[in-house]
């Protein structure tokens, strides 16, 4: 199988090496420390057995270790009784803790400067946004307190997708096959729970090194109400760079806020990210006639052994397939993540360019390290089946910029009122035509001094062109 079965990216996006420098999966595998099938790191990574130089015994070691990790969860599970769902999160919890190893606590000096700079970076935001500040407390994380404070989040991402891809090849097996496979698919489901959730725990533990704040990948994974940044990632993230180090802290610091300012206050954008991934998890499908053609000849007997019960699952009739509503799911996703990445990043901007100058650098050095693919987005990738790439960040943040200069703060932060007012991908791509309609200028109109006004005339809008195709006037009073 080309991707893990628990997670899978779309291998012919023809934008895959776009932003990546050109760099093949695979390549990429290799620089990012991505994970193999069953969360057993494979191509040379940190978690990988096996490198270009030959046989790793230290890393053998570590992969031994976690397949017993696996079977002795699924006995203690079995013994009990206990389900533990499509992904086992304290085989999880336990691996990413063990990947992270010892870490150094946070110091007082630590939380102190990251509560000035929020501090500072708070102040200077009310300036730029008509959104009041949405985090009660900023705290300092350490990578153990990133992996307890975001695995809620984690779970509502990953059991969507998780539990499609280990039940929709069991329910394409025909009937004989399911009889004769017997008491051994709750047993499969068991070990799909362990090798997802040993998976997870590998991939969170690596990101959780990697992270600079609770926001750091575009999406609220932490506690409504509570912002972090991680100061050791910080630290690692300031080396080599020209800006000091208390400016990088106080436009990290910024950009969490602002984050945090837009999620507290636009009350639908959460459950609006988080369910679109669920809507692109409803649509994995599978090639059923191939498992159909593999199950002929399937020997019941190897399903009780874990090295046949594992090349069963790398065979290629396992690997799900895209679907358009899927693309369609990923194309809304994508552009919301730019839109909110553009919106911060213009906001940050305006409330720091005159007071910090390296704030272009940083922004551009952000932008580069998501486009290039970073530890962030391969991760994602791999957990929940989906390549977050906002590759359209730079058109939204132009099409912010526009909104604000041609007209007020105001005016573009009222655009949050309802979903239904955001701009789509195709506004990205030609953003003065939606600026115009924002301001009045187009031939539709605007009047985004009072959005709900401007919702109404866009259902209204749609209503008339809806009932222009089926041929009915939209303005008969409906029959009783």
């Amino acid at each position: 199988m080309s991707n893990p079965p628990f997670g899978f990216s779309n291998s012919d996006d023809p934008d895959r090496e776009e932003n990546t420098g050109g760099q093949s999966g695979q390549d990429r595998d290799k620089n990012s420390g991505g994970s193999g099938d069953f969360g057993f790191g494979v191509g040379g990574s940190p978690s990988g057995g096996f490198d270009q130089g030959g046989f790793d015994p230290a890393a053998l070691g570590q992969m031994l270790t976690q397949f017993g990790q696996m079977l002795s969860g699924m006995g203690s599970s079995m013994a009990s009784g206990e389900q533990s769902g499509p992904v086992n999160y304290d085989l999880a919890k336990k691996i990413a803790r063990q990947q992270i190893g010892s870490v150094a606590p946070i110091t007082q000096g630590n939380s102190e400067a990251i509560a000035e700079a929020t501090r500072l970076a708070e102040l200077w935001l009310d300036a730029a946004t008509t959104l009041p500040a949405g985090a009660s407390k900023t705290l300092a994380w350490t990578p153990n307190d990133w992996i307890d404070n975001t695995l809620d989040t984690w779970k509502r991402l990953c059991d969507p997708v998780a539990e499609k891809v280990s039940g929709m090849w069991v329910q394409g097996l025909p009937e004989e096959a399911r009889q004769m496979a017997g008491p051994m698919l709750g047993m499969m489901n068991q070990m799909g729970g362990l090798a997802f959730g040993s998976q997870l725990g590998q991939a969170l533990g690596q990101l959780s090194k990697e992270v600079l704040t609770s926001t750091d990948i575009g999406l609220p994974l932490g506690p409504t109400g509570t912002g972090a940044l991680l100061p050791a990632a910080v630290g690692r993230f300031s080396k080599g760079l020209e800006q000091p180090d208390r400016e990088i802290l106080v436009f990290l610091a910024a950009r969490e806020a602002a984050y945090q300012r837009l999620y507290s206050h636009v009350p639908w954008l959460r459950q609006r990210l988080l369910a679109t991934v669920e809507e692109y998890a409803r649509g994995i499908t599978m090639d059923f006639s191939a498992i159909e053609e593999m199950a002929k000849g399937l020997d019941p007997s190897a399903l009780g052994d874990p090295s046949q019960l594992e090349n069963i699952l790398q065979q290629g009739a396992f690997e799900p397939q895209t679907t358009p509503e899927q693309k369609q799911a990923l194309e809304r996703l994508e552009t919301l993540l730019a839109l909110i990445e553009g919106w911060v990043e213009v906001v940050v901007a305006f409330a720091l360019n005159d007071r910090l100058p390296g704030v272009g650098a940083l922004s551009e050095t952000l932008r580069r390290r998501r486009a290039t693919g970073g530890p962030a987005e391969q991760t994602f990738a791999t957990l929940v089946g989906l390549e977050l790439r906002p590759r359209k960040v730079r058109e939204a943040a132009q099409l912010w910029n526009r909104l604000t200069s041609d007209s007020t703060i105001d005016s573009r932060d009222s655009v949050w009122a309802h979903p239904d007012l955001l701009p789509d991908s195709s506004d990205l791509d030609n953003p003065d035509t939606f600026v115009d309609r924002v301001l009045g200028k187009g031939a539709d109109g605007g009047n985004f001094d009072n959005p709900m006004e401007q919702l109404e005339a866009t259902l209204a809008r749609e209503r008339a062109e809806e009932a222009e195709r089926s041929g009915e006037n939209p303005d008969d009073e409906p029959q009783s």
